[in-house]
């Protein structure tokens, strides 16, 4: 039983990174229909700004933190502008291959700037964990799971309880009915672009102290995400966060019990068998077509 909540405390936490990039697909999706498969790139260049700043410029910890989430909202805008903007009364294929697009520029720039030596990020706190029980809580996990649940909080009180939050889900209903209604809806779709870039952002900067920085890690989190997506059902923000930590404890405990070597294929197998049997996902309903 102590093994098995152990896994559980950690399968919650790896979860929790793909549930904040999860969100970023599912709110860039509910705004233009299209999906940015340079999302998991947002998280490689958030964890990389946190190198530079934190490690190599000597920045504090908190301000670096500070500064990678004003970088991160501004290249969400200029993403916005440069890669959906010019394309947006095309259809959704020359967008996705675009999306595609900006991610192989951007692993390759990176590579480029920094090189294909990863690097690591050091915990903001000094303190590795405590022990409650036969369970060990690392503290950055515990930092993970905490910025989630205030990220997931945060986004139910913008939606929910704020005007810019209606207008934006305005904006992902009907975009055209939005905009006859006064809603700049140009404006509220640059704003997901800028609130998804941030999201991946701070993945990157939470997962960063866990794995290594690497060109590679933001396609690795974004396959994974995807997947959760589906899982919870493609477009429901609900889904995307409970797929996510579905398959954060899923791949850990395939892990744990079954083999390392194979535990990202864990998290596909879930995903066909849910293309297989329950395609709309947990969340999702079923789209009646006409024959």
């Amino acid at each position: 039983m102590g093994i098995a909540l152990q896994l559980l405390f950690t399968g919650l936490g790896i979860g929790s990174i793909y549930a904040l990039v999860a969100l970023g697909f599912v709110l860039i999706f509910r705004a233009t229909n299209v999906v940015n498969f340079a999302q998991g790139d947002f998280a490689m260049l958030g964890a990389f700004a946190m190198v530079i700043l934190a490690v190599e410029l000597g920045f504090s910890y908190w301000l670096s933190i500070l500064i990678t989430v004003v970088i991160m909202a501004a290249f969400g805008a200029l993403f916005n502008l440069g890669v959906y903007y010019p394309l947006r009364n095309r259809t959704f294929l020359p967008v996705i291959i675009s999306t595609i697009g900006a991610s192989i520029l951007l692993e390759n720039g990176m590579l480029a700037a920094h090189g294909p030596q990863p690097q690591s990020l050091p915990s903001l706190f000094d303190s590795p964990g405590f022990s409650l029980g036969p369970v060990f809580f690392d503290t950055q996990y515990l930092v993970i799971l905490a910025v989630t649940l205030a990220m997931v909080v945060f986004q139910y009180l913008l939606f929910e309880r704020t005007l810019l939050g209606k207008k934006m889900q305005a904006t992902s209903q009907d975009k055209e009915m939005a905009s006859m209604l006064g809603i700049p809806v140009a404006w509220m779709i640059m704003i997901t672009f800028m609130y998804s870039s941030v999201l991946g952002g701070l993945a990157g900067i939470l997962v960063a102290p866990i794995l290594f920085v690497s060109v590679g890690m933001g396609s690795s989190i974004a396959l994974k995400a995807f997947a959760a997506s589906i899982i919870g059902g493609f477009g429901d923000v609900s889904g995307a966060i409970v797929g996510g930590l579905t398959l954060g404890v899923v791949e850990t405990f395939g892990a744990a019990y079954i083999s390392v070597p194979y535990k990202d294929a864990f998290a596909f197998l879930v995903l066909l068998i849910f293309l297989l049997f329950r395609p709309q996902g947990l969340f999702g309903e079923k789209v009646g077509e006409k024959a």
